[in-house]
């Protein structure tokens, strides 16, 4: 904690950019170095202007130790680019956010296949129903959805990762702590829960329209890819696509009609090279190889299976004439006899273990409705359970019981 209250009045000092903050954390071991360091102790800084390495001279605490009980009071945690949660894929890009702020739980990123998924705010019913679709298939196949909460576009992407059962992260332009846009308050919460949200900025902090076009960065920073949906020819989608390429990420789009004003924009990266997608694995494919564990395509993906008549003659005897396998029979399940004790576990993880099958795994969501328990309280219970063996994950946010019960 000490060590963070360093970090947070390096952040938090007003005037001092993140360009800034970057430079000084070259020439220091650590942000306690620099608030200790004299003003004849500083070394020359390029980059640093005189008048920013001045800031510096104001050595308050508040507004860290104020930052800190926001972060312990609102369950939010806080990454340095010292923390090995802090994804490389972040750190490497020429700008990378000094900290970050997030609720919920946080992936490991450098691991996941993350696509962000971005566009325009006043979009189209055809550019919501092809961000919900493709949030869903991109979750479904296995990568981590990113985007920005915003309403349009990055809304109904976010929609459709969580339907899949997928992961979703959002990106925000204000606190961690603060819903915006208003309406989206459940997806706020839902993410929360099940996914994370992530700011650069501190706890409390409103988003202001200067916060948006910085933090597109961290969107595509975090991501293997950006796809656009629908955007005009002047958006905050194409500077995300732009930022993309600079940091050497992949760019696709969805066609629109071409008398569409909203489609002008993601029309022209198509023609400028972004890769044209018509469904979630017209990305993932290229990625499979470098995450044969993560991703899946679905089974309208899948090539055909060949006809048995199109078999080489040879293959199809055999075929006919092979002796059938014999089929070996699963282990039995260790039995956890909860008649007399109940091994210390509390009456909601009973209760989920009734609902959990040893077979059919299922979505957490399913667990929270079939136990009649809230989605956290599910959470909280499935992560204990997990650590002790009696349940295991199968996919994002599914679920099996590995012992027979009995009560």
């Amino acid at each position: 904690m000490a060590a963070l209250k360093y970090w947070v009045w390096l952040t938090t000092l007003p005037g001092l950019t993140n360009r800034s903050k970057l430079l000084l954390l070259e020439h220091f071991p650590s942000p306690e170095d620099i608030y200790y360091a004299q003003p004849e102790d500083l070394p020359p800084v390029e980059g640093l202007s005189s008048s920013q390495a001045a800031l510096l001279s104001d050595k308050s605490t508040d507004r860290a130790e104020d930052v800190l009980a926001r972060c312990a009071k609102g369950d939010i945690f806080l990454l340095t680019m010292q923390d090995a949660l802090y994804p490389d894929r972040l750190r490497n890009i020429y700008d990378p956010p000094v900290p970050l702020y997030g609720r919920g739980r946080m992936p490991l990123f450098d691991e996941e296949a993350a696509v962000s998924v971005v566009g325009t705010r006043t979009c189209t019913p055809y550019g919501i129903s092809a961000a919900e679709e493709l949030g869903y298939q991109l979750a479904k196949e296995g990568a981590v959805v990113v985007s920005g909460l915003a309403r349009g576009i990055d809304g109904a992407s976010h929609r459709g990762a969580l339907r899949a059962g997928g992961f979703t992260a959002a990106v925000l332009g204000g606190g961690v702590d603060v819903v915006y846009p208003a309406e989206n308050r459940r997806l706020y919460e839902d993410i929360a829960a099940t996914g994370v949200l992530l700011s650069e900025y501190p706890p409390g902090t409103e988003p202001m329209g200067s916060h948006f076009p910085v933090r597109n960065r961290i969107l595509s920073g975090l991501s293997l890819a950006v796809l656009v949906v629908e955007a005009p020819e002047r958006s905050g989608a194409l500077i995300t696509a732009n930022t993309a390429l600079e940091q050497g990420r992949d760019v696709f789009a969805v066609p629109g009609p071409i008398d569409a004003p909203n489609s002008r924009g993601s029309n022209r990266l198509i023609r400028d090279g972004a890769g044209l997608v018509t469904c979630g694995w017209d990305i993932l494919e290229g990625y499979r190889s470098r995450f044969p564990h993560r991703l899946r395509p679905s089974p309208e993906n899948l090539p055909p299976v060949p006809e048995q008549d199109s078999l080489p003659a040879q293959r199809a005897e055999e075929s006919s004439t092979a002796k059938p396998e014999k089929k070996e029979t699963p282990p039995a399940l260790p039995v956890l006899d909860l008649t007399a004790d109940t091994a210390g576990l509390t009456d909601d993880q009973i209760r989920i273990l009734q609902v959990l099958t040893t077979d059919a795994p299922l979505l957490t969501d399913d667990v929270a409705e079939r136990a009649d328990l809230p989605i956290r309280r599910v959470l909280s219970a499935l992560t204990v359970l997990e650590i002790d063996g009696y349940a295991t994950q199968h996919g994002a946010r599914r679920f099996v019981r590995t012992v027979e019960i009995r009560l």
